[in-house]
């Protein structure tokens, strides 16, 4: 499958999906592309370093003893096929789980919730993307009536006079959107940036708001309020395309702007700044990012951001993050969905993906548990089997030591993957897979925007495709009569087929469209549509046409500082490494940019313990601690703490953070724990709480 001079295709990374060139020795050059401009950041232009990475799975691996032993392919699938058919015989098959990823592709995603429902039969699978995008995804589809992240092409960012931006910090998350920002500040456009730390992002800002982690939500409905207050809502679009404002604007009544400052750490003046800007937009956007809902609070924070959209006559988009973050919520292997945006308990829909696949409704399992749940089930013995792909469950959810002792324990745990992870560390059995560049398929980006990732060579000797090792064991299983395609294109047009007539309909969208070099929007119908780039420009996707406002009250977070913890802690990403860090953690250098995870701690709170630069410090909440390198940093919140969520093992951040989640989207608490910050060397020292 090698080409030369190189094969076009796109980046194995965030949501952008970048336009490059690469090549089977791993050489990479940026592409022309209305996304990223014929530029990369360090992660596409390092992304090629993978292929050839002495660290690749090259054999399947068992568990003898206490080891994983190498074995042949032969008895690596007996030994997983038979470990679930155990599970299922004794337990039931619904003790049996999958546990997928929004970095695989669509097709792979696709797959991999077909796989759980027939050939497993059970109704619990789940993905990453449920610590990712479930809250804001919840938020659209009950306000919008559908969720496609952006809802608009990049191009269209300098048409907008003012862009809030809460939680996100694109310049290291998106580095390629930081170019369509920048022309739109160029352009006159003016950013207020809500984050509890300044970043690179944040220098755009004409106004930076540095509240509290957890608090976003106060914001949103104080400025709401104000915006009301002052008479400064759109009511002509309000009367024509919407329903529920009174309701959202009674949970609203006395968030003041003292209210919010008192509760978000603000001043009140910088919040009636920010109601301002947003009044005096001609054309406003609101982009919300991990930041704002990535807490127990979730699903309510994203939504008081859309009804301040929805007041002002503005537009709304949210930032998704993985590569496939998008296409990977599409394709079935959400706890509650089949593809297409489907729900897995609508008669109808179960109807109509059932004729797909060649069954009966009453084959597909109902909703089964979210990722955390499925973890949660394992941890009590419910849940006995697991197959895990394009994830890495351990590092990346909460309370990761209490997962790491579960899943080392439970019956029966297969993953498949490139790289030894974590999470497969503790496996019974490991399928060596494909990396992005092995196989064809198609990604959907952060705009809705269908692109195709071609193939650059096969995998290496020894691993196989992921098709081809879920189809095996789907064959194994005795389902194999479901899973005989030639390849990832016969597999991308039966989802097409799924998807018809549903929201998230892919049927126009062909394989062979994109091969001719369209890039097309869904949904799309029909074999003749041109897409739909802005889907909310006429209605929104309700039946009525109308978006709805929701009544949002403040609730604080689950857990707030405390004497014994008087600080906050907040998580989040650094430009060199990439979510938990399996693959960039391997590529010198990145690792030479960011070897290890560090404590960003403002100086008065650095000075207030004697922390110097580069000391190690101890950061300790009521679940776990944990040892860090400190980095002064002014640009934080003297009361806030934060470290990436990059790594495993002892440093994994999340050992620290609450794992309660948001009752809508079982969302668990990323961005926000109460800690204990004292020197190694002086274990029993606490920080005061900042002034």
């Amino acid at each position: 499958m090698e080409t030369a001079p190189g094969t076009p295709t796109h980046c194995c990374f965030c949501a952008m999906q970048c336009a490059m060139q690469l090549h089977a020795d791993g050489t990479v050059k940026p592409l022309p592309h209305p996304v990223n401009g014929g530029k990369l950041c360090v992660l596409g232009l390092t992304s090629g370093e993978l292929l050839g990475h002495a660290d690749r799975l090259r054999t399947p691996l068992v568990r003898k003893g206490e080891r994983l032993e190498p074995v042949s392919w032969e008895e690596a699938l007996e030994v997983a096929v038979q470990g679930f058919r155990r599970v299922a015989a004794e337990h039931g098959e619904s003790a049996n789980a999958v546990y997928g990823g929004a970095s695989l592709s669509n097709e792979k995603a696709y797959l991999l919730g077909k796989f759980a429902r027939l050939a497993l039969g059970t109704p619990h699978i789940d993905y990453n993307g449920r610590y990712c995008m479930s809250a804001a995804a919840a938020a659209q589809n009950r306000a919008l009536g559908l969720d496609r992240g952006l809802n608009r092409p990049l191009a269209d960012l300098p048409r907008y006079d003012v862009i809030l931006m809460v939680g996100s910090n694109a310049a290291e998350c998106l580095p390629m959107l930081m170019p369509h920002l920048q022309r739109a500040r160029e352009g006159g456009t003016r950013f207020i940036v809500v984050d509890p730390r300044r970043t690179t992002t944040a220098n755009l800002a004409a106004l930076h708001l540095a509240p509290r982690p957890g608090t976003d939500l106060a914001l949103a409905n104080s400025l709401l309020h104000l915006l009301a207050r002052d008479q400064r809502l759109d009511h002509g679009f309000i009367a024509g395309r919407t329903r529920g404002l009174k309701e959202a604007l009674r949970a609203v009544q006395g968030c003041t702007a003292a209210w919010a400052a008192e509760v978000c750490g603000l001043l009140p003046y910088e919040v009636e700044q920010a109601a301002q800007l947003l009044a005096g937009a001609r054309k406003a956007l609101i982009l919300t990012g991990r930041g704002a809902d990535q807490n127990s609070r979730g699903v309510a924070t994203s939504l008081a951001f859309i009804n301040l959209a929805l007041a002002l006559g503005a537009e709304f988009g949210t930032l998704t993050g993985q590569a496939n973050g998008q296409g990977g919520r599409e394709m079935g292997q959400k706890a509650d969905q089949l593809p297409g945006y489907r729900d897995v308990e609508d008669p109808a829909d179960r109807q109509a993906v059932a004729r797909v696949w060649g069954v009966g409704p009453e084959r597909l399992p109902g909703k089964g548990y979210s990722a955390f749940e499925i973890l949660q089930a394992v941890a009590r013995g419910e849940i006995r089997g697991m197959l895990v792909m394009g994830s890495n469950p351990i590092p990346s959810s909460p309370r990761s030591d209490r997962v790491r002792e579960s899943l080392a324990r439970m019956e029966h745990l297969v993953v498949i993957d490139s790289f030894l992870s974590e999470t497969a560390r503790h496996a019974r059995v490991v399928l060596p897979g494909a990396l992005w560049s092995e196989e064809d398929g198609t990604t959907t980006n952060l705009e809705g925007r269908v692109v195709l990732r071609r193939a650059v060579r096969l995998p290496p000797a020894g691993a196989r495709g992921d098709q081809e090792i879920l189809c095996a064991l789907a064959a194994g299983l005795g389902a194999g009569q479901y899973f005989s395609y030639s390849g990832p294109k016969e597999v991308y047009d039966e989802l097409r087929r799924a998807t018809r007539g549903a929201k998230a309909d892919y049927y126009g969208i062909t394989w062979e469209r994109l091969e001719a070099g369209e890039e097309l929007f869904w949904p799309c119908p029909s074999e003749d549509h041109p897409g739909t780039p802005r889907p909310f420009a006429e209605r929104f996707a309700h039946a009525d046409g109308r978006a709805r406002f929701s009544p949002t009250p403040f609730q604080p977070s689950a857990e707030a500082p405390t004497a014994h913890y008087p600080l906050y802690l907040t998580t989040g990403r650094v430009l060199y490494h990439y979510l938990t860090g399996n693959h960039t953690r391997r590529l010198g250098r990145l690792t030479k940019k960011y070897p290890e995870p560090l404590l960003e701690v403002h100086p008065e709170t650095a000075q207030r313990l004697g922390l110097a630069e580069g000391e190690l410090a101890e950061v300790s909440s009521q679940r776990a601690s944990a040892r860090y390198r400190v980095r002064h940093n002014p640009r934080i919140r003297p009361d806030t703490l934060f470290v990436p969520f990059h790594w495993d093992g002892q440093q994994a951040i999340n050992r620290l953070m609450n794992p309660v989640l948001d009752p809508i989207c079982q969302m668990p608490e990323f961005k926000v724990a109460a800690v204990n910050l004292a020197p190694v060397a002086r274990p029993e020292a606490v920080v005061a709480a900042a002034d």
